[in-house]
C-alpha cells in the first residue's frame, strides 16, 4: 500500500491532509485493514474544540472499538455525514473518506506528525515487533 505523500500521519494510525487553514481527518488504510469491518463511527458535532493527541469520537468495528486521536488542535468546521450511514467507505477507500474537517488552531503541530516515508517505515516496525 502506498501512502498519500500529500498527507501527514500519526502513529495512532490518523491521516491530515491540510488545504489552507482546513484539515481533512481520517484513518489510515493500515487502521482499517487492522479494524475489519467497520459498522458505526462516532464522531463529534460542529463546533466541537479538539485538543492534539486527544480522543474526538470512536470507530467500531466487528472486531473493536477504537478511540480516534486528533492529529492537531483545532474546531470542527465539518462532519462527513455520508459515513454515517454508510461506515464501510471507509473500509473501501481508506484514504479517500475523511470523517472530519478542522479549522487548524495551530499549524505548527503539524511539524510533529510522520511523512508519508516515515509512517510506512513506523507500521513495518510495528507489524514485526
Amino acid at each position: 500500500m502506498k501512502y498519500p505523500s500529500d498527507f501527514k500521519y500519526t502513529k495512532e494510525h490518523e491521516w491530515i491532509q491540510v488545504a489552507d487553514k482546513t484539515a481533512a481527518v481520517g484513518i489510515t488504510d493500515y487502521a482499517q485493514e487492522s479494524l475489519g469491518d467497520i459498522v458505526f463511527l462516532d464522531l463529534p458535532k460542529v463546533g466541537a474544540q479538539l485538543a492534539a493527541g486527544k480522543p474526538f469520537g470512536s470507530v467500531e468495528s466487528v472486531k473493536a472499538v477504537s478511540d480516534l486521536y486528533a492529529p492537531v488542535s483545532g474546531t470542527v468546521k465539518e462532519v462527513n455525514g455520508e459515513l454515517a450511514g454508510a461506515p464501510e467507505k471507509i473500509n473501501q477507500s481508506a484514504h479517500s473518506s475523511w470523517m472530519i474537517k478542522i479549522d487548524l488552531q495551530n499549524p505548527n503541530e503539524l511539524n510533529g506528525l510522520l511523512s508519508a516515508t516515515d509512517y510506512e517505515k513506523f507500521i513495518a516496525e510495528e507489524s514485526v515487533g
